[in-house]
């Protein structure tokens, strides 16, 4: 009930769903805190990890002790499974793979769906795992060292790194989030792509060129053409790598994880010099 200018209006709220306050969506696996509020199991469990502290968002209440939460099965939404879309990671869980995971644990190093994550919302031992967006290759997304998320890339160093790492190894570098390390590099591939076809495009024309006037020259065509085979030959061996790493830079390109994308880019970076160093030594 609501009441308004001295009147009491009161609605029907039987006619719609009851709908969490915090995602302010329908319930999903709603759980009740012993003072009563009702929220789905993922946000109160999300709210507490984030704040660090069991308070109910509504009423304020403070548990001293993380309440054992348990979920109304009877009023849950209903499970729906199905083929994965493209590009979407699979419960570590789940039989057959057959649902999307919603969250990754960096501590469990595993993805989880919204039913087999449960356990990190309901336990007090796993609400202190960190849960971070579904990545994939969870493994690649954490330190070695401080087995921390890695989030930054030292531009000094070239490399990507943990919060701990730039309070350590790499205090006082030239430290950058992952985001914005990752959207300076998707530029300048973009213009290497550009540059490969224009030299792709090149390359094309001088064949179609040489083509052309072996056809206009008056003398024998088989003459003409030996003495150009060789020169077509290796303009269109440099079309055909060109192409290939065209089409590599591409695939690289369209990383959605940015993480991985400069992770790969590293590692290209560091074969490049490799081979550039061995090439220039074979001349010693």
């Amino acid at each position: 009930k609501i009441e308004h200018t001295g009147k009491t209006l009161s609605f029907d709220l039987m006619s719609e769903p009851p709908k969490c306050c915090i995602c302010l969506d329908e319930f999903t696996n709603p759980a009740s805190l012993p003072c009563g509020h009702c929220f789905c199991l993922g946000c109160i469990g999300e709210y507490w990890r984030i704040h660090g502290a069991c308070r109910c968002p509504l009423c304020k209440a403070f548990f001293l002790n993380r309440p054992q939460l348990k979920t109304d099965k009877t009023t849950q939404t209903e499970d729906v499974t199905g083929p994965l879309k493209a590009g979407e990671v699979p419960c570590d869980f789940c039989p057959a793979k057959c649902r999307g995971a919603v969250k990754s644990c960096l501590v469990c190093l595993a993805s989880y769906c919204d039913t087999h994550l449960e356990p990190h919302y309901q336990s007090e031992d796993l609400g202190r795992h960190l849960l971070i967006n579904v990545v994939k290759n969870l493994e690649d997304s954490v330190c070695r060292v401080h087995g921390k998320q890695l989030d930054r890339f030292c531009r000094s160093d070239r490399t990507c790194i943990c919060a701990m790492c730039a309070q350590t190894e790499h205090r006082g570098h030239h430290i950058i989030p992952i985001n914005k390390e990752a959207t300076k590099k998707k530029v300048k591939l973009k213009w290497r792509r550009i540059k490969l076809q224009q030299a792709i495009q090149e390359r094309l024309s001088k064949v179609e060129k040489i083509k052309i006037s072996v056809d206009r020259s008056g003398e024998d065509p088989k003459e003409t053409w030996a003495q150009n085979k060789e020169l077509i030959k290796q303009l269109e061996e440099e079309i055909s790598e060109l192409r290939r790493k065209n089409a590599e830079l591409e695939q690289l390109s369209q990383t959605e994880d940015n993480l991985h994308f400069l992770q790969v880019c590293t590692m290209l970076t560091s074969q490049y010099i490799s081979n550039l160093i061995n090439h220039l030594l074979s001349f010693f």
